[in-house]
């Protein structure tokens, strides 16, 4: 027998779930059905990645996505409280820290200057005002840095959650059965069909599939230049606490770290090949991250793993930037997808304009034609250049 729904979005994680969320929120009343493969969210982006939240970007649309992104998740606890219970994140805004050499230090300056225009409070520091941000920091070899104190880190998982418990309050429906391939008719879409056969029509569907989003496209001759990236993290402890919390900080190298908890994180986007792979290395920790840490923070020589972890990048290739919006060879299909990275961040967002868009026909709040899937036949790539 085939189902009948309003609206399917394939993926029920933070992106489906914020659109699903935008949508009702903004008074969509017909039923939205979410399709999530992984019920219990193991293998989920979402939980599996470092929980960033940055204005410092080099292009202006993800500056301003993460602005308002920034700002939702400010207020996100009392936005998405259920039953007066909220939806606490633990967002702590304890900034975000490039740290520059001689190199890349006028790259820098042009990022601060673009981000001014559109009111993100972002510094160039100094090297020696570096230690006042992070005291045994050493810096012999640095020119200084670029932070931003309204930026920082939450949990991600609770964001994810959040968002859920939030979609099925206001009447989001979602079933925990992967879909198969999407369904079309000549030049429109029609709906799905699930791995145990069931079909469901809808004449609005959204790929929302993270790392999986690229073979749903390929089951109906539709690829994107989004291929899936394994990236490790490494939690660990030191014997000597530093002084203050970190900022998200970025090596010049590209290791980053942080805290988590009582604990740090750390990670590096290694070259790895395209394919999903949730392994984890502590080889990873040894050749990768532990000399550029302990250089960089005496106090991290003496590091004890924890624990690690690996999660998917959806990398696009061609310019590591979202795919967002409709298909214009298909109607009634949509695309949220290819976030390289930045899905979590980017949700409110993201969620906010595809929601405008399929009720409205434009986007409203914030313009996010940039990201069209139409840009890559048109040659308007927007490169990102501060991917970490």
């Amino acid at each position: 027998m085939v189902k009948k729904t309003d609206i399917i979005i394939v993926g029920g994680g933070v992106i489906g779930s914020s659109i699903a969320f935008n949508l009702l929120n903004d008074g969509f009343e017909g039923e939205i059905t979410l399709f999530e493969k992984d019920k219990m969210y193991e293998f989920a982006s979402t939980p599996r990645s470092a929980g960033g939240i940055r204005q410092l970007f080099t292009t202006a649309i993800n500056i301003q996505i993460s602005r308002y992104s920034l700002k939702k998740y400010v207020t996100f606890a009392e936005d998405m409280a259920v039953d007066s219970e909220k939806a606490e994140i633990d967002f702590k805004q304890n900034g975000y820290l490039f740290l520059s050499t001689n190199e890349n230090r006028n790259p820098l300056i042009k990022q601060q200057q673009l981000q001014a225009r559109y009111g993100v409070p972002s510094e160039l520091l100094s090297s020696e005002e570096l230690k006042t941000i992070i005291p045994e920091l050493h810096i012999d070899d640095l020119q200084g840095g670029l932070y931003c104190k309204e930026d920082g880190y939450l949990d991600p998982y609770s964001v994810m959650q959040g968002y859920i418990r939030k979609t099925k309050q206001l009447g989001g429906v979602y079933e925990y059965v992967e879909v198969d391939t999407i369904i079309k008719e000549r030049n429109r879409v029609v709906g799905v069909q699930l791995k145990n056969n069931e079909i469901y029509h809808a004449p609005i569907v959204i790929n929302c599939a993270g790392p999986w989003a690229p073979a749903l496209n390929e089951t109906i001759g539709l690829p994107i230049p989004v291929v899936p990236l394994k990236r490790q993290i490494i939690q660990f402890d030191i014997s000597e606490p530093l002084t203050n919390e970190l900022p998200l900080t970025i090596d010049p190298t590209g290791v980053y770290f942080r805290h988590e908890g009582k604990f740090l994180i750390a990670g590096y986007s290694e070259k790895v090949k395209p394919g999903i792979d949730f392994k984890w290395s502590r080889d990873f920790f040894y050749e990768h991250l532990w000399a550029v840490l302990s250089h960089r923070v005496p106090n991290f020589e003496n590091a004890k793993i924890i624990r690690g972890w690996a999660g998917m990048y959806s990398h696009n290739t061609l310019d590591q930037n979202a795919i967002i919006g409709g298909h214009p060879e298909l109607q009634g299909y949509y695309l949220a997808c290819g976030f390289s990275g930045h899905g979590m961040q980017q949700a409110p967002a993201v969620g906010k304009g595809l929601s405008e868009l399929i009720l409205t026909g434009a986007y409203e709040t914030l313009d996010l034609t940039p990201l069209c899937f139409e840009r890559f036949a048109n040659n308007k790539l927007i490169v990102e250049e501060a991917i970490v």
